[in-house]
Formats: structure tokens, sequence, C-alpha cells
């Protein structure tokens, strides 16, 4: 790892200088840029901690790890001007005592090798060879959708062996997986829910919002959302020692996904998860954007963070 940090660093986020690094801009707390996170398993990236105010003075913080980390902090920064505000939401929540205090992980994709690292590897597995082909060979702006492979069971690698161990022991956290949540959309939403997933013993919450359950772009292709249903019926934790959030809205691309979220409901209460351990939110007239998720950010943080 190149420690290459914006506003502060280390042990419990004493301040430090910056150096040959644009601030990114955040309305209460402070970032720390760890800058080209070395990994084993996947390409480095930046990763993004947020610190909220007053940190670490109400110790052991809460985790919640994001996906799409670039999207999260700074509008002006990001390709579409549009940020979750997560910043601005988590200050106030924390604030007005609505949850527990706790920080934000935000770890970037890598560009094109998004959707590879975001694809649930061991779903994908479970589809026919034939269809298997047909998706590794589609494109996508000129260029394979899923131009790495299928490399997601890598990328949770490098969360679960690498980036937490670094986290727990240089920040004041609470490392318990009571503690420590993942969160995503779109595509994000689908490798947080495989992440719990695979890792029950690491993650003991998640939030999907917008989850992309096609997969691919193929509309109609129930392929693959079959196959994801199929491998969360044998892995996903049984009911009373996890909690799951999902939401969607009905317009531009989450219009494809309520009846696929019906299913996924559907199987999650069959396996017994109760309000208190499990959400599902339809958002009428919400698009697929960062702007909608910022909108309703609020409610998947209650849920994973409530105060103790």
């Amino acid at each position: 790892m190149r420690p290459v940090l914006l506003l502060s660093l280390v042990l419990f986020g004493v301040p430090v200088a910056a150096e040959d690094a644009k601030p990114i801009g955040v309305a209460s707390g402070s970032i720390v840029r760890l800058a080209d996170f070395e990994s084993r398993h996947v390409p480095a990236r930046n990763i993004d901690i947020w610190l909220p105010q007053g940190y670490p003075q109400a110790r052991p913080y809460a985790v919640l790890y994001m996906h799409d980390g670039q999207m999260l902090f700074d509008g002006s920064q990001t390709w579409n001007q549009q940020e979750w505000k997560v910043d601005e939401m988590a200050s106030t929540l924390i604030s007005d005592r609505k949850v527990r205090p706790f920080i934000v992980v935000g770890i970037a994709n890598v560009d094109q090798r998004r959707h590879s690292e975001y694809f649930p590897q061991k779903a994908f597995a479970l589809l026919p060879e034939r269809k298997q082909q047909e998706l590794l060979a589609l494109e996508r702006g000129g260029n394979k959708l899923l131009t790495a492979g299928l490399v997601s069971d890598a990328y949770l690698k490098f969360l679960v062996t690498e980036l937490k161990p670094h986290i727990d022991a240089n920040y004041a956290v609470d490392p318990k997986p009571s503690a420590t949540a993942i969160m995503g959309s779109s595509m994000g939403g689908l490798i947080s829910l495989y992440a719990l997933s695979e890792y029950p013993k690491v993650f003991g919450s998640m939030a999907a919002l917008s989850t992309h359950w096609p997969g691919a772009f193929l509309a109609n292709d129930e392929s693959f959302p079959k196959a994801m249903l199929d491998y969360l019926s044998a892995q996903l934790p049984k009911a009373g020692t996890h909690r799951l959030y999902f939401d969607h809205g009905t317009a531009t691309l989450d219009a494809w996904y309520p009846p696929l979220q019906k299913k996924v409901d559907a199987l999650v209460a069959e396996k017994g998860y109760d309000e208190r351990h499990w959400q599902s939110r339809v958002y009428p007239g919400a698009e697929h954007s960062e702007k909608a998720w910022a909108d309703r950010l609020d409610v998947p943080l209650q849920f994973l963070f409530p105060p103790q």
C-alpha cells in the first residue's frame, strides 16, 4: 500500500498534511485517503475513509463498507456530477442519535473491471455452460461487459483478508459482525448480498439499493436471476443472525427490478426473516441514479445501525 492520505491518517485519524492530492469536499467530518491501496488479489485502488465529527470520542465505531467509493462524497469529482451525500446524511443521523456512530470505508471501483468484480461468481457458476459463454462474450460500449472474467471471489478476499484487517488495526472500530455492514447499489447491491452470504462471520448486515438482479443487460432474460435465487437458497444465512435491506425505484433501469425483487423477497420470507431483520421497500417514480439513492439513504442507514 502507498499511504498517500487526504486529510487525516492512521491511528484513529490524526490529522496530517496531504501532498499532491485534490481534497474531497465533505460537509462534515473528514476523509482519509489510502491512495493505491495494494492487494494480492485485485488491482490497487483508492480507499476513502469517512470519519464523523468528534472521531474517535465515540469509540468503538461501527463500520460501513461501500462499493463505488468515488461516487459517495463529492459530486464535483464524479463522472455525472452526482453523489450519495453519505457524509451529510451520516452526520445528521449520528448527531440526532438516530444511529450508532459509524465510519464509512469507500472502495473505489476500477473502471472496466467493475462488472467482473461485482458479478457473484458462485451464482454465475450455476448457469449452464452455454449461458456462461454468452455472458462472457457480451459487450457494452464497445468493450466486453466482463472484461476480466469473473473475479468477485478475489474482490471479496481483498475486502475480508486485506482491507478489513487494516481498518480494524488502525481505526477505533468494533470488528464484530454485528458492527460490520456492507452496502452498494445496482451491481454493488449484488456484490453486497454475495459478500454477506459468502462471509457471514464477517458481515452482519447489508443493504442493496436498486439491485441489478439481471446481472447483465439482457431484457427479460431470467437465467441469472434464477441462478442467483438458487445460490441464495443454499447460502443465505439463516434467519435471526443477519440483517438484510433491499429497495428499488420504478423508473429508468429500476423498472426492470420489481418482479425480480418479489422473488427474492419470497425466498427471504421462506427462510423466516422478520421485519426486524429484513426490509424491502419500493420507491415509486425513483430512478436509477446516485441522486435517487441519496434521497433515501437515511432509511438503510437507520436499519443497518440502530442506536444502542
